[in-house]
């Protein structure tokens, strides 16, 4: 019990320093989203043709007739008490509508990121055990391309030979429009349409953990100890994976967290591209209608997020390596 203290004394340091992180990331996403330039009620009074005087009503309403600091204190208050706000564009609370949209993403994600590290690290270290190969070279040209490749192209180069093309795979939205029968075919056709999304968004993410591994296994296998493991006759799988793969993770695991952001970042493409009806088109909607509230809402959601992301890394970081907790 005693060793695992400063692991302990680790994972909650870290959680308490996230807390202000969080705080200080509502106040500049608040700031930044006001001061940008355009008017959500100017935008709802062109939709609906209103007058200046359905104009100025609607200020009140919103709140934006009062100034900067008295907009951020009536929000942080109502963040206390778990209210988000009102959404001007969907005209429903903020956080009923992101509770809708949310596991489209999360599903996505999930997918993606698992698929995107698993593969990244085993391609990794089969191309590291057989360095300098035409395998090896073709798989780093490979990933070269993956990792150069904007999303949205990959997207609809995906949609026009597998949706368009071969009409293997659909190409737009989660599920069937003429419906399907629940149970398993119904989840085989969320897997149908979930397929060219994850690919899509796994693709850049799998290249950058794949090169990363590669280059830190070779890396590794290279120090004296892995010689000094293979010249006691360990056996060679044992040695890869066992002792240079462990080594070797750190790095890894570290870029997986970090590229987290990255790949929130690229869910406004994807789901644009694909019609997937998550978190990432929300965002495209909401700054498009300059709907604050649902911005502001999405924006932390999302920042909550990437710091829980990375506070799962450090935690992960300290598990592999003991060290770390202890300093």
């Amino acid at each position: 019990m005693a060793g695992d203290y400063p692991l302990l004394r680790y994972s909650v340091r870290r959680i308490l320093q996230a807390v202000p992180l969080v705080f200080w990331v509502v106040i500049i996403n608040f700031t930044i989203i006001h001061l940008a330039p355009g008017d959500p009620a100017i935008y709802l009074a062109s939709v609906t043709e209103a007058t200046p005087e359905a104009y100025a009503e609607l200020r009140i309403e919103f709140g934006l007739d009062k100034p900067l600091y008295v907009q951020m204190g009536i929000y942080l208050w109502k963040l206390l008490h778990l209210d988000l706000g009102h959404s001007t564009w969907h005209n429903s609370p903020v956080l009923g509508v992101i509770l809708d949209r949310l596991p489209a993403t999360m599903l996505l994600m999930a997918t993606a990121f698992s698929i995107a590290s698993l593969m990244g690290v085993v391609l990794g270290v089969i191309a590291s055990r057989y360095s300098y190969s035409v395998g090896d070279h073709l798989a780093t040209l490979a990933s070269l391309a993956g990792y150069s490749m904007p999303i949205f192209w990959l997207g609809q180069l995906l949609i026009l030979f597998f949706a368009l093309y071969l009409d293997w795979l659909p190409s737009q939205g989660m599920y069937s429009m003429r419906g399907v029968e629940p149970g398993w075919p119904a989840v085989l056709d969320v897997l149908k349409h979930l397929l060219l999304p994850a690919i899509t968004y796994a693709t850049y993410h799998m290249t950058l953990v794949f090169r990363i591994t590669r280059g830190k296994m070779q890396e590794t296998l290279a120090q004296d100890f892995i010689l000094t493991a293979k010249s006691k006759g360990l056996n060679e799988r044992r040695v890869l994976y066992r002792h240079a793969l462990r080594n070797a993770l750190l790095p890894v695991v570290t870029v997986i967290g970090i590229n987290f952001a990255y790949v929130m970042a690229g869910s406004v493409f994807t789901e644009t591209v694909f019609g997937w009806p998550g978190m990432g088109r929300l965002i495209f909607e909401s700054i498009t209608a300059r709907d604050y509230p649902m911005i502001l809402g999405i924006f932390l959601v999302v920042s909550m997020m990437i710091v829980l992301a990375n506070l799962i890394t450090d935690i992960l970081y300290a598990l592999i390596d003991p060290r770390v907790a202890y300093n």
